[in-house]
């Protein structure tokens, strides 16, 4: 029988088994990492002839611990800066330690404005991560700050992905630390009356109107805050920036009372499911939201498409739906099919070492030699899933690569050996499914790893205030900007890695994360309107115009 994991869900999969440690000390684990840290380009990795084994020997209690703290002391460093020379504004600029905020003056500066919103975009973004490394008080002041000084009202137009993943899945997250039991102690905030409910409830309306304007339910890529969407601006959209608000708005209405947001996070995702190839089943990358017309029919997993597969496999393990563990096998099997090059077996055989490339929508050939990093994700995603052996493997190819620059380059050319994009954001995506392996295995292995990651974010990004954007991984260049992500993400999972103890490894099946690494508590929250009727109003075609009020009517 296939060893298999579920990280956040057993209880939805008594098929599957948990991988033990004695799984992966075998010889298949060492040799196909051995052999890929070793072919091509990365044989000087391991010149010193160390065995293999050794090498990745376990860590002591006392020296986990030391790699906990010295996590921890990123994180609240760079939080205390960004408190002290920034806040409230969106971010923190780590090299002259000043504040920044939305590019009024160029709204087409879509790099900055996208994402900054005159919200308080760290704090608020880093709220769980408060919860997970710092202590009661500091969570609290955190959540009263955000409170006291955050209005969405705002004459910003941003990016409706970013804006749902970053603030309206925090805002929840929080709200569910300090209102449910779950295990992290007792997180009960005095006088808190769900404020950050009712602020999730009024951004989400917010975003709401992106969704209104495309007949197919497809939600135009930015909002005006203030005024919706903004007139005369593109209405291109990606499979990712489109088909993932199923968490954030599934727990948003059943929250609240609302089914809307649920019905509008669906309806998108359904139309999405319908673009599919006539001929593969595969999804492409961007497409117009009044047509649904793919403008790019690059078919992969990386940015642009990584987390509207993770968001069906996910939505099922919060909200126990069917349909959308179904939709994920099927893509699944349509991915490893059309995708998926080298040799069948992951973890022996003859041939290459299995990669997943991007491949056209229609025909399924390969489309381009580059693989990116957000597509460092998706082993982790295979751990959620149970496909541990693949996600082994897909995660010893982004090691190789780390292990090369001692970071990780935005695009990657695997024909041509070499990066195509040098700068690094600080992005968690390798770290995210490091930690993953290491909870389905438990092998000290992925442990090394994390100290690399560790040893590299403290030798080339960190500056004056905080910890800095790597311009060019090759030069070592910095860039004066510090991702919300750094501190929602990257931190949380590399000190989870390391703190074994922690209550969210101890009760890992009663949580999930969100793909910005927000923590839900995994409960029995009932749609407002039952699933079935609620799926009962997808649409068919672009003239259902049909609103969650005439389901029950209908029905």
């Amino acid at each position: 029988m296939k060893s298999c994991f579920i990280f956040a869900i057993l209880a939805f999969f008594p098929f599957v088994c948990l991988v033990t440690y004695k799984n992966y000390t075998s010889g298949g684990l060492f040799e196909i990492l051995l052999k890929q840290l070793q072919s091509n380009d990365c044989q000087d990795l391991y010149a010193e002839g160390l065995s293999f084994k050794n090498q990745y020997s376990d860590f002591n209690d006392e020296y986990k611990t030391e790699l906990k703290e010295r996590v921890r002391s990123i994180f609240l460093s760079s939080l205390y800066n960004y408190y002290e020379y920034a806040f409230p504004k969106d971010e923190l600029n780590p090299i002259d330690c000043k504040g920044r905020g939305p590019d009024y003056g160029n709204p087409s500066n879509i790099n900055i404005n996208d994402v900054l919103g005159n919200y308080s975009l760290t704090l608020i973004d880093s709220l769980d991560s408060i919860a997970v490394m710092g202590t009661k008080e500091q969570f609290h002041q955190a959540v009263q700050d955000v409170i006291r000084v955050v209005d969405f009202d705002q004459d910003s137009i941003v990016q409706v992905f970013e804006s749902n993943i970053r603030i309206l899945g925090s805002l929840l997250s929080a709200h569910l630390l300090l209102t449910v039991e779950t295990g992290l102690g007792n997180l009960t905030l005095n006088g808190y009356e769900s404020e950050l409910l009712s602020m999730a409830q009024d951004l989400g309306t917010r975003l709401l109107q992106a969704f209104d304007v495309s007949p197919l339910g497809l939600p135009h890529p930015r909002v005006n805050l203030r005024d919706g969407v903004p007139t005369n601006w593109s209405a291109e959209n990606c499979l990712a920036g489109a088909g993932s608000f199923l968490l954030e708005f599934g727990l948003l209405s059943r929250l609240t009372g609302d089914p809307v947001y649920e019905w509008k996070a669906r309806r998108a995702t359904k139309a999405l499911w319908n673009m599919r190839s006539n001929g593969t089943g595969l999804l492409g990358n961007t497409f117009d939201v009044e047509t649904g017309i793919w403008n790019s029919k690059l078919s992969g997993l990386g940015a642009g498409m990584d987390s509207y597969y993770e968001y069906l496999l996910k939505s099922f393990i919060l909200f126990g739906e069917q349909g959308d563990l179904d939709m994920f096998e099927e893509a699944y099997t349509t991915i490893k099919k059309y995708m998926r090059r080298g040799r069948t077996s992951c973890l022996d055989g003859i041939g290459d070492h299995p990669l997943y490339v991007n491949v056209n929508m229609d025909t399924g050939t390969t489309h381009s030699a580059w693989i990116d990093a957000l597509q460092a994700s998706f082993p982790g995603v295979q751990v959620l899933y149970g496909d541990v052996d693949e996600a082994i493997c897909q995660h010893a190819v982004y090691h190789a690569i780390w292990r090369k620059y001692g970071l990780m380059p935005e695009r990657y050319n695997w024909q041509l050996k070499t990066p195509e994009i040098l700068f690094y954001p600080l992005r968690p995506e390798f770290v995210e499914s490091t930690y993953l392996l290491y909870q389905a295995t438990k092998h000290p292995y992925y442990l090394h790893v994390g100290k690399e990651i560790l040893w590299s974010l403290e030798q080339y990004a960190k500056c004056n205030c905080g910890y800095c954007t790597v311009h060019n991984i090759i030069d070592r260049t910095l860039e004066d900007r510090m991702e919300s992500f750094f501190l929602s993400e990257t931190c949380k999972y590399l000190y989870l890695l390391f703190d074994e103890n922690h209550a969210l490894n101890h009760n890992a099946e009663k949580f999930i994360f969100t793909t910005e690494g927000h923590v839900i508590p995994v409960m029995d929250l009932p749609p407002v309107v039952p699933l079935p009727q609620i799926l009962a109003m997808l649409p068919l075609d672009s003239n259902d115009t049909k609103t969650p009020t005439q389901v029950i009517i209908l029905k």
